[in-house]
């Protein structure tokens, strides 16, 4: 009995290829697994093409809501955001990838898994990891690392060879990863880091310089740190993020350009458009600044760092993850409200939150008086708070001789210096 395995398919030219070599070059049969997270496909043509190009059996497996509730919006509460810029779009498709992956291989009994992410890339350790991570005995097989074929033209001669439908031979000048949380684009003329990217590169987001004059203002609801409506409607979380990618995009919101630090050591430059993602993230960072204490902000942020890094990295399913996870949910108890967005060409800005959970007082903080607030109070807090700098400057003042304290003190240059008496005073 042949052996079996689970390739994750999308019906492009180098998965069609692979699936072919697996069943020819290796002798497996071949179950393809097309996993949807967002990314428009026609599923129909989809599986008729894998049937047709050798798979015994096609699985089309819709994970969008799986994706937006355990994956986009844990991010989201983690405050996670990788070197300062990447809202982790592709990384957080991966691990949810490779568990459904995972899934369909023991429930068909297969023996291995194969996955298209080429030897350069974070995918292949992003699949490889949750594999691992969830079901150690099974065997990957990642041909790009194993073949023969080294390029586009070697891969449209192998499929011309097993008459596999190719369409289009050219190649699109950008490689693209598209799913519910943002598309992607790297490669091309993106390679050169002084070569500044046109629009013609984006596909969700209107150029800012073309946006609308006028500015949009929106309200996004969050409960427990999860968004949940716009402009008080209600919307479920697949529902919620698309219209968001529709308003963020309409604006020219959430278009990055970055070089990014990759986990297997090489710097590579794309251009990421994350609209609905990036109007989400601004409301909850904003919502949390209202409801956060002080050190709980301040450590959440070191944390946040470490998470987007773990994201990235593949280690979804590793036991600190967990840890940071459990964290997270705590901190989130109260991130509950309302959050105004105004977006203006590329732009978005929080302009105003409120939340039954606020730790702002206005009777505190008012400049009028108030009967919650002494503020003799203050003159001891900032005695005690001084007291280390009062100390260390009285042990300087006592190991310096006279004359070096009258130097310091009038070390001013005189040009700069103008004084004034009563004289100077016109009558």
């Amino acid at each position: 009995m042949k052996k079996k395995v689970v390739l994750a398919y999308s019906g492009g030219l180098d998965t069609s290829v692979i699936l072919k070599w697996l069943q020819v070059e290796k002798d497996y049969e071949v179950i393809a697994a097309c996993i949807d997270v967002g990314q428009k496909e026609d599923y129909e043509a989809v599986w008729k093409k894998a049937l047709g190009t050798g798979a015994s059996k096609v699985y089309i497996v819709d994970v969008k809501e799986t994706f937006a509730k355990d994956y986009l919006f844990n991010g989201i509460k983690s405050g996670a955001l990788y070197e300062d810029d990447y809202l982790l779009g592709t990384a957080y498709a991966r691990p949810l990838i490779a568990k459904i992956l995972v899934d369909i291989a023991i429930a068909e009994g297969a023996q291995a898994i194969s996955h298209g992410a080429t030897g350069k890339g974070n995918d292949q350790v992003r699949f490889e990891a949750g594999i691992k991570a969830l079901a150690p005995e099974l065997e990957i097989i990642a041909p790009w690392r194993m073949w023969s074929l080294k390029s586009r033209e070697d891969c449209i001669a192998y499929a011309q060879k097993y008459h596999i439908p190719i369409g289009v031979t050219k190649k699109d000048i950008y490689s693209r990863d598209e799913n519910l949380w943002h598309i992607s684009h790297e490669g091309g003329n993106l390679e050169d880091p002084w070569h500044a990217h046109t629009p013609d590169v984006y596909k969700w987001c209107v150029s800012p310089e073309h946006a609308p004059d006028v500015p949009k203002e929106i309200v996004l609801a969050f409960e427990k740190g999860v968004p949940v409506a716009i402009d008080g409607v209600l919307m479920n979380p697949v529902d919620l993020i698309s219209k968001l990618n529709q308003i963020g995009g309409a604006h020219g919101v959430g278009i990055i350009d970055i070089v990014e630090n990759r986990l297997v050591g090489m710097k590579s430059r794309g251009v990421y458009e994350t609209p609905g993602g990036t109007l989400i993230y601004q409301a909850h960072k904003s919502i949390e600044k209202l409801v956060l204490d002080r050190q709980t902000m301040g450590f959440k942020k070191m944390m946040s760092q470490k998470y987007a890094e773990m994201v990235y990295d593949g280690q979804w399913f590793s036991p600190l993850k967990k840890a940071l996870d459990a964290f997270i949910e705590a901190t989130q108890e109260n991130v509950t409200g309302e959050v105004k967005l105004k977006l203006y060409k590329g732009s978005c800005q929080a302009i105003a939150t409120k939340s039954p959970y606020s730790l702002y007082n206005e009777q505190f903080v008012t400049f009028g008086e108030d009967e919650v607030y002494n503020q003799k109070d203050a003159e001891g807090f900032i005695n005690l708070f001084t007291l280390p700098l009062k100390i260390k400057a009285i042990m300087e003042m006592d190991q310096k001789s006279e004359g070096d304290q009258i130097s310091e003190i009038y070390a001013l240059e005189p040009s700069k210096v103008k004084t004034y008496g009563l004289e100077d005073v016109a009558v």
